[in-house]
């Protein structure tokens, strides 16, 4: 069933937070999920943005968890939410709605980084299974270069690893909710952060833990995708939901 409270990120889950008001006065960012996909699917576009400004973050997150480049993962974040708000008959409320989202996203960067190999043939460099080194405590002014160093140590992990560790504990998404985002069973998930976490060491995922927000889109990526999505049409798609499994 859908969680009746809404999941509400301050601006650092990407952008400022729409302040369209709903019914009764209510700001549209208030409503709970339920209410913004039943005005969504009536075409109401302060839902709609409401719905993409509320999981823009970790839309963004899963794809680049998968992808390993910003500028991808806004295009996959994209294609994503022009397919669900094109065609919103295709959720079915028996399931979270963020979920849903999250598992198209990913099936939509896994498309990108496919098209991508097949027109690069070269592999990747190995991944290193030895754990990183935890960064000096970052000085005045060094948060943004600490913040780079730490995603550059997520991104050294292999991808099956690397997808449940930033939904898991970047971005905070119960088991459950992370199995269903990437298809996969709850043991998968467990297995999946155990090893990601070993191979990370304990004193490094720490660190993260602590540290200011990683793997976030910028407030311009938001905006272009609230703006992608609100100018494009209402279509059906051709993608299919079933997401393969990562």
């Amino acid at each position: 069933m859908l969680d009746p409270t809404p999941e509400i990120h301050s601006p650092d889950a990407g952008g400022t937070p729409a302040r369209r008001v709903g019914a009764h006065g209510a700001p549209a960012q208030a409503l709970p999920d339920l209410l913004l996909i039943e005005r969504a699917r009536a075409g109401d576009g302060r839902a709609i943005e409401a719905l993409i400004r509320r999981y823009s973050r970790r839309l963004f997150r899963a794809a680049h968890s998968v992808l390993g480049d910003e500028e991808r993962a806004e295009a996959a974040v994209r294609a994503a939410c022009l397919t669900a708000f094109g065609d919103l008959s295709r959720y079915e409320s028996s399931g979270k709605f963020a979920a849903w989202l999250t598992r198209l996203a990913c099936v939509q960067a896994r498309a990108l980084r496919s098209a991508a190999r097949s027109a690069e043939h070269p592999a990747g460099p190995a991944q290193p299974d030895s754990a990183p080194a935890v960064p000096a405590p970052a000085g005045p002014g060094d948060e943004l270069q600490e913040r780079r160093e730490l995603e550059r140590i997520i991104g050294r992990l292999p991808e099956v690893f690397r997808t449940v560790f930033v939904l898991r504990i970047i971005e905070g998404v119960s088991g459950i909710e992370t199995a269903a985002s990437l298809a996969v069973h709850e043991t998968t998930v467990r297995t999946r952060l155990y090893g990601a976490q070993r191979r990370l060491g304990a004193d490094t995922v720490r660190h993260m833990r602590a540290a200011p927000a990683l793997l976030v889109p910028t407030a311009a990526c938001t905006e272009r995708l609230v703006t992608a999505v609100l100018g494009a049409p209402p279509q059906g798609s051709m993608l299919t939901i079933s997401a393969l499994p990562p």
